[in-house]
């Protein structure tokens, strides 16, 4: 038998990695490790511009598969299917427990994330209407990163009501639905059908058995591989897969259960996600040059201005706008809890683009690297002013009902 003295020294390790787990399930530490993990690449990028880019496509993977990919392609393809495997977690759980259960909870976020997708690919394409090949990035200026976009709302205002964070998760979940649906439609330049249909099958055969009540994680991984596989070498983005999972797991509980599948899925595959996934799509992601020829092509490029544009300004007017038209035209109500200047500082957070935007810019532009280059600064600036601007809004409402103002 091993003595206890020596099993204790193993014993502070595991509360650590179960304690950091913990802090990665928080949208606050999940938001600052991308931070962190987007400045480490600019600051690399600024220092040394050929060793990061050396970094990001050094290529590995098995050409016999077709996936001898570049290492940014595998965050793009392979981490991030996971990021979106959890929000397809957030989309099951909304609809049979949360906002998007109630019809008439669910029509406020409902109609404001489809204006939030809609006005900024409208402002996007008037700004950049003319400039070559602006119509392929058009959605990159639809998506709400939720991770960032919550961060910023429990650091700068977490004494607002509840009903304010049900109404950005909410339409954050639906705008993810939406821009994985826009990347499976318009984003697949080839499409190889039996690859296809073979994922669909496996994707579906998870669902069953998801139905069928099996738990054992041997029976899902192996499904889960195969099915990103399937629908990677496809030629339909292989974050479709995650998406697809995460809605098909079940996220009722039965009389023998004490957590549903989807309440465990969520509970070890969010840190990973959190906590390494995102962080290294954001560092293979975000390295670009801050000098001044740099600089000034955002401001050049009307490409660039659009998605800038498109961010802070139409996703503003889009979500604001659509939720106000959704009111006043009687379709949905707005919470007793909130006031219409609580929705315009939320309203604002729907212009942090960063993981989607940075996802689809590169699918959009990256043939062509100095656009997709600064395509990518223009979304860490634009995701920046957007982050600014609500920090201050939500800063002022939280002061004013502090001191008892709610009405002005």
């Amino acid at each position: 038998m091993r003595r206890a003295a020596e099993v204790w020294p193993l014993r502070p390790t595991v509360r650590y990695a179960r304690t950091l787990a913990e802090a990665l399930r928080t949208e606050t530490i999940g938001g600052i490790v991308m931070l962190l993990a987007t400045m480490a690449a600019l600051v690399w990028a600024n220092v040394s511009i050929d060793s990061y880019e050396a970094l990001r496509t050094a290529g590995f993977g098995p050409e016999s598969l077709h996936l001898n990919l570049e290492l940014y392609k595998w965050a793009q393809n392979g981490l991030l299917t996971i990021f979106f495997f959890v929000a397809g977690l957030e989309v099951k759980e909304e609809f049979v427990h949360g906002e998007l259960a109630n019809l008439r909870k669910a029509a406020l976020p409902i109609i404001a994330a489809i204006a939030g997708m809609v006005v900024p690919a409208l402002v996007y394409l008037a700004v950049s209407w003319g400039a070559e090949d602006a119509s392929r990035g058009w959605a990159i200026p639809t998506a709400t990163d939720i991770a960032f976009a919550l961060a910023v709302l429990a650091v700068t205002a977490s004494a607002m009501p509840a009903a304010l964070r049900a109404f950005l998760l909410t339409c954050a979940v639906v705008d993810d639905l939406g821009a994985i649906t826009i990347i499976a439609i318009f984003y697949t330049d080839h499409l190889d059908v039996v690859m296809l249909l073979v994922g669909a099958a496996l994707i579906a055969l998870y669902g069953l058995l998801q139905r069928r009540g099996v738990r054992s994680l041997w029976a899902y991984l192996p499904l889960a591989v195969l099915a990103w596989y399937f629908v990677e070498v496809s030629g339909v983005h292989a974050t479709v897969a995650g998406v697809a999972l995460g809605l098909l797991t079940r996220v009722t509980t039965k009389a023998d259960e004490d957590s549903s599948p989807a309440e465990r899925a969520d509970h070890y595959v969010r840190p990973i996600s959190a906590g390494f996934a995102v962080p290294v799509f954001a560092f293979l992601s975000a390295g670009v040059r801050l000098d001044g020829d740099s600089l000034s092509v955002i401001f050049s490029d009307r490409v660039v201005l659009g998605v800038m544009a498109g961010l802070v300004i139409g996703k503003f007017l889009g979500v604001f706008g659509g939720a106000w038209l959704a009111v006043r035209l009687g379709l949905a109500r707005l919470s007793e809890e909130l006031h219409w200047r609580d929705m315009a500082a939320v309203s604002a957070l729907g212009g942090i683009g960063f993981t989607v935007s940075l996802l689809i810019g590169d699918l959009a532009f990256g043939a062509d690297q100095e656009r997709a280059t600064a395509v990518t600064t223009g979304v860490l600036a634009a995701s920046l002013a957007a982050s600014v601007l609500a920090a201050v809004l939500l800063h002022v409402r939280v002061r004013k009902r502090r001191n008892g103002l709610d009405d002005v």
